[in-house]
């Protein structure tokens, strides 16, 4: 919708062909935004090779843990000198390798033919047209600019970074941050148990971002600061309401069966812990999230024993 707002034709590929025909007779996508009327600038097709042919930006927006799969059926379909924009916010299980990475090895192109968009971009609210801005970061400043002005609306404002290391990690997670501050609200814990997981979830994100090569000022920023605190603070959030749902009670497999998106911060706590435990990071809140969602550590358990950690500087 954004793209198309801002003057591009988008072919947009669709698994189901009820949800291609739906976008190209009603012009709305009713599975997951009813009521939303798409701009006349957006076809959709079942067929892949007719939505990547001639595109000058490949926009990926699939659960991240299922990029590798489907961008090795699709790699021989792009169009030569593509850009291929990561919308994803994960780290892919087994490898711990950022969405780029995995771009650029599956697809076999260059960091100058890979840039990612992150920020504080909750769906619902996009899709109203409130005023958003966000990031978007390539090794090639060029390569950015080009998808600044591609995605540049009235209501969407987006900033150019080459930091895309330093945006990958803000966005993967504050996701792991957003569940554990949905179980401290599921908990019926205050805002200053939250607004103190957000602070200490951006130090850990920083701390593996400087580890990794991250410029700093990055997690200051939309990627980072900002996507944190729009992902840990409103229901809107997948993640957040996830771990609400853990907060109250329910387990693992009872939240899966009511949550109708994907909730990527759930398989990627792994996948950051990975990292963390690669690059020597101390990261005590992610380690805690994944002993809650995947070992079986009653809530209540972590939240003593992190306050329980013996005391340091604020500042590593």
């Amino acid at each position: 919708m954004i793209l198309a707002d801002a003057g591009c034709r988008v072919t947009l590929w669709a698994r189901r062909p009820e949800i291609a025909e739906a976008v190209n007779t009603t012009r709305a996508n009713p599975d997951y935004f009813p009521g939303v009327t798409l701009p006349d600038g957006i076809s959709a097709t079942t067929d892949a090779a007719e939505a990547a042919r001639d595109a000058e930006f490949t926009v990926l927006s699939v659960p991240s843990q299922t990029l590798r799969e489907n961008l090795a059926v699709w790699k021989d379909l792009l169009a030569p000198g593509t850009v291929l924009v990561s919308l994803m916010k994960g780290v892919e299980l087994g490898t711990a390798k950022r969405m780029s990475e995995v771009i650029e090895e599956v697809a076999g192109v260059g960091p100058d033919r890979v840039a990612v968009l992150s920020g504080p971009n909750l769906a619902r609210e996009i899709v109203d047209r409130q005023p958003a801005a966000s990031v978007v970061a390539c090794r090639d400043e060029a390569v950015a600019r080009r998808l600044q002005t591609a995605c540049r609306t009235p209501y969407f404002r987006p900033y150019t970074n080459t930091d895309v290391v330093g945006c990958e990690l803000g966005g993967a997670v504050k996701n792991v941050i957003a569940l554990a501050v949905g179980i401290a609200d599921g908990m019926g814990l205050g805002d200053n148990t939250k607004a103190s997981l957000m602070t200490r979830g951006l130090a850990e994100t920083a701390r593996l971002g400087q580890a990794m090569g991250a410029d700093p000022q990055t997690f200051a920023g939309l990627a980072g600061m900002g996507d944190l605190i729009a992902t840990c603070s409103s229901p809107l959030s997948r993640n957040h309401t996830f771990g609400t749902n853990l907060g109250r009670g329910m387990t693992v497999e009872e939240t899966i069966a009511v949550t109708s998106q994907t909730a990527e911060g759930v398989k990627s706590c792994r996948s950051v812990l990975d990292l963390a435990r690669r690059y020597g990071v101390d990261m005590p809140l992610t380690e805690t999230v994944v002993g809650i969602v995947h070992e079986g550590l009653p809530p209540l358990v972590a939240v003593q024993d992190l306050m329980a950690r013996s005391a340091k500087p604020e500042h590593h």
